[in-house]
């Protein structure tokens, strides 16, 4: 019976376990963050992490309604995954408007130019900001996040939304308020556990496209300087799997590195996307960079991503991502 809540019977299964996975696993998670000894604790954190991985990725399928049939249960799944991750600040049909635009205009648009933002204020501030990037913490994504949460405060057709911008805020730190008085060492290890979620978003999210970073108002028109049909978008899309030789490997992301996949048929499942890439591309593409081959590169160039005017060069062969920058602060889960 519950199969027919499902967009497509045969994934209901698959469905239960990862949504099931997602919300228990983020529970039992924080029970470990707070009980036992220092290695479950720590167990603790990769599996409140991981859940908040997948709870990111679900809103995408959400996004897509690819996950059940009517758009009410897509958006109220959707709402409460946001509110795991923390993206609830954003309305989710704000991320999912932003998100569309992105597969619709085939570009990454952004209402807010956070380099702009840096290269006009005091030195200081930019300065603050590349030293943590530096040090490996995604400081541009708080900022992303933190500019959704003062965006209603500031632009007056947003006033509606002040009250559950407030709302928000107060029951998230209620809730960490009420962790750290029951454990100070489970809110610093949640925190821990926080920054390895954006920081694997971020690094997935980085090495997926080489479009062009747009900053137009929230309703304005992408420019019209090149053609960006479809094989614009296939030629600078790319397939960041996880592993080749281990496809269910790429479970980690929910199947989200098979990229190319997902913007040839953006409506197909995330437990279809695997023999989709198959029948499609297969396993030598020229659009698959295994995240091995990033890994140097999301160190090398850490500091000079935040403020490149591109996302640098893919080119051919074993070498192809070394001069590839990467994106940022272009995450789905930040509605600007």
């Amino acid at each position: 019976m519950i199969r027919n809540f499902f967009c497509n019977k045969e994934g209901a299964a698959a469905n239960i376990l990862a949504i099931g996975y997602t919300f228990i696993g983020y529970g039992v998670g924080i029970v470990l963050l707070i009980y036992g000894n220092l290695w479950l604790n720590i167990l603790g954190m990769f599996v409140v992490a991981h859940s908040l991985i997948f709870s990111a990725y679900f809103i995408h399928e959400f996004a897509h309604g690819t996950v059940f049939k009517t758009k009410e249960f897509n958006f109220r799944c959707g709402v409460a995954m946001g509110w795991l991750n923390g993206s609830c600040y954003a309305s989710f049909l704000d991320l999912r408007r932003k998100h569309m635009r992105h597969h619709r205009d085939r570009a990454d648009v952004i209402t807010f130019d956070y380099k702009a933002f840096l290269r006009a204020g005091p030195s200081w501030l930019c300065n603050v900001v590349l030293f943590l990037e530096w040090a490996y913490i995604p400081a541009v994504e708080f900022i992303m996040r933190g500019y959704v949460m003062i965006l209603p405060f500031i632009d007056s057709t947003r006033v509606a939304d002040r009250k559950r911008i407030i709302s928000v805020l107060v029951l998230r730190l209620l809730f960490f308020a009420g962790l750290a008085w029951v454990s100070l060492k489970a809110l610093v290890l949640y925190i821990v556990a926080y920054l390895i979620f954006i920081t694997v978003l971020r690094f997935a999210d980085s090495y997926q496209h080489t479009y062009d970073a747009i900053a137009i108002l929230a309703e304005g028109c992408v420019p019209g300087n090149k053609i960006r049909d479809r094989a614009y978008e296939q030629n600078n899309t790319y397939s960041n799997l996880v592993s080749v030789r281990y496809p269910f490997l790429n479970m980690l992301l929910l199947n989200f590195s098979y990229h190319n996949a997902h913007h040839e048929k953006p409506g197909v499942p995330w437990y279809r996307l695997p023999s989709l890439h198959l029948e499609l591309y297969g396993d030598v593409s020229e659009n698959i960079i295994p995240m091995s081959r990033l890994l140097s590169g999301f160190h090398k160039y850490r500091v000079k991503r935040i403020l490149s005017d591109d996302y640098g060069k893919v080119t051919s062969g074993l070498q192809k991502a070394d001069g590839f920058y990467g994106a940022v602060g272009v995450s789905f889960l930040t509605a600007v």
